[in-house]
């Protein structure tokens, strides 16, 4: 079958069974757009930003599972999609993003529209190709899909300039993919698992800590059969959420920089921690001098590169941590008996003495909204089966500590990044991949205006996501952070000049609506999610004062949190 590039690339595309592209024409991709155009397998969706496109793909694959795909055009196109890409990469998305490129013959020469794709993405890409010989296009782009989906997945870019997509070749797709550079390891050494399984029997104070490579694995089930089998006090990351049922008995919630008091209070005194894809980040581990002083650490991980990275790991597991966890659950079965009950026992005393701190609680308002309130009643009204992304700051926090997620990939969120503006466009990829299913971005007002005209896209496809807007006027978390340490200096920090964000949804076509006193959100949100077909922006005025708690100051450990919002630390002597 004798095809051009152009019609090689689409064809690739339906070979892999790619459902959705998410992208925007130009110049040089126009062959490329005019083969999707003779065809109707795969559904292109137009965006109106490129970034807008590669957070869409970003979160079709962190709900799906499957790989994202983004379609865009040379120069400006391909620099416009450099944030998802970075998004992607830090969080480890399966991306596959086809740039197109200015003729090969011009590539060097300052082209109209030309820039150093290759040069440009490689920082924050998994891997990148430049296509040059359409004979070698479909191998590429099977290589690609090939490279972000297994091992520690991640976004992979192919360039393919113009003059490429124009030739023509006889299309061969591999029905599989080896490539003796690139083996990713998936099955654990067994000697390291018993080494595992050694330490944690013999534990007195364990803790299981799990990431985003655990949700990335499909390794909830595992995952929640060892919590289960052990009853380990249990905690995770921000990107691990889901993995293990929030309602859990063993789960202590979240840990980190705006973790709960239990959390922390056991990574700080465990004496063997089991970290399962999980990387250290620093927003985890706070001063890295002060981490889990007593511990010492099993770290499951598929990337080598990411075990004993930021801190030293006594008995280091190279695999997929879905097959690292089966084999460890079929070799505990055996080994329960050498557990110390009484010492569990005791350790889980001390851990529910921190539990009864009730770190989360807030004071409730009559007069101005509290938005922990609004995120409780979202979970009330939605039952926790909700799909829920976000864009970052306090909102992102918010929805973290109070939205109970029971399930992995219901949370999507920036978590490496940071990035505003990826919470609307996710949540397009999201409902595009699950059309009959609630899916709510909980945003501020900061945030939303970074890719607000993607409502234009929501519109076009029909796609019914309730957003959630917890407006306090401010960047919220860079004013949080200037009146903790720069002494009330709120340096352009305000949201001044707003818009009116029902108006402008209504301008979309959407239904706006606007809360602003206590008594009224518990019907303006029932209502909001009562309108199953219907995009619905929600406009809450919430508390411009408010700060996320507890927090996990720079340069302090897991048991120097502070809780209370009058200030001062909350340390163990407390609870003595």
């Amino acid at each position: 079958m004798i095809l051009t590039g152009a019609d090689i690339v689409i064809r690739c595309l339906q070979d892999e069974g790619i459902e959705y592209i998410f992208g925007y024409p130009g110049g040089a991709a126009l062959h490329i757009y005019d083969a999707m155009y003779r065809q109707d397998k795969v559904k292109h969706v137009l965006v109106r930003h490129e970034q807008g496109a590669t957070h869409a793909a970003d979160g079709y694959a962190r709900a799906t599972g499957k790989p994202g795909v983004v379609l865009v055009t040379s120069g400006p196109g391909v620099t416009n999609t450099v944030t998802g890409i970075a998004t992607a990469f830090m969080d480890s998305i399966p991306m596959v993003v086809i740039t197109a490129q200015v003729p090969s013959h011009l590539i060097g020469d300052d082209a109209f529209q030309e820039v150093d794709t290759v040069g440009v993405t490689r920082p924050c890409v998994k891997h990148n190709f430049l296509v040059k010989d359409v004979t070698r296009l479909a191998e590429t782009m099977k290589k690609a899909f090939y490279i972000a989906s297994s091992g520690r997945p991640g976004p992979v870019v192919v360039d393919v300039p113009k003059d490429v997509t124009a030739r023509s070749a006889e299309y061969v797709y591999p029905d599989t993919m080896s490539m003796r550079s690139y083996q990713p390891r998936v099955r654990g050494h067994n000697k390291q698992i018993r080494k595992g399984i050694d330490l944690l029997v013999k534990a007195k104070k364990p803790i299981i800590y799990t990431g985003g490579g655990a949700v990335l694995a499909d390794a909830a089930d595992a995952l929640t059969e060892l919590v289960n089998t052990l009853e380990y006090p249990s905690t995770s990351t921000l990107m691990g959420l889901g993995a293990i049922p929030a309602s859990n008995p063993n789960f202590l919630g979240m840990l980190g920089m705006h973790g709960t008091y239990e959390s922390n209070m056991a990574m700080y005194e465990c004496d063997v921690m089991l970290a399962v894809g999980a990387r250290f980040d620093d927003r985890v581990t706070g001063e890295l001098s002060k981490f889990s002083p007593k511990s010492e650490i099993v770290q499951i991980d598929i990337d080598p590169s990411s075990i004993g990275k930021n801190v030293p790991v006594a008995v280091p597991i190279v695999g997929d941590c879905n097959a690292v966890l089966l084999e460890m659950n079929a070799q505990l079965k055996t080994r329960l008996h050498e557990i110390n009950r009484k010492a569990i026992d005791s350790w889980w005393g001390t851990v529910n003495r921190w539990k009864s701190k009730d770190s989360l609680a807030y004071d409730s308002s009559d007069t101005v909204i509290k938005p922990q309130h609004v995120v409780q009643k979202m979970l009330e009204i939605t039952k926790g089966e909700a799909y829920i992304t976000s864009d970052v700051g306090q909102h992102q926090m918010w929805a973290a500590q109070y939205y109970a997620f029971e399930q992995p990939r219901k949370w999507i969120n920036s978590g490496g990044l940071g990035t505003m503006g990826f919470g609307l466009p996710a949540a397009m990829g999201v409902q595009l991949a699950f059309p009959g299913e609630v899916v709510v971005c909980i945003t501020g007002d900061a945030s939303i205006q970074m890719m607000l005209q993607e409502l234009s896209t929501c519109l076009q496809y029909c796609l019914p996501v309730k957003v959630i807007n917890l407006n306090n006027q401010y960047m919220g978390m860079v004013r949080q952070w200037q009146e903790f340490f720069y002494d009330r200096r709120y340096s352009h920090s305000y949201m001044d000049a707003l818009p009116d964000f029902v108006a402008l949804a209504e301008s979309y076509g959407h239904v706006g609506m606007r809360v602003e006193t206590p008594d009224k959100v518990d019907a303006v949100l029932s209502e909001a999610f009562s309108m199953k077909d219907r995009l619905v922006f929600v406009d809450v005025i919430t508390d411009p004062t408010e700060n996320v708690y507890p927090m996990i100051a720079a340069g302090k450990g897991h048991n120097e949190m502070q809780l209370k919002p009058n200030g001062g630390d909350v340390t163990e002597r407390e609870l003595a």
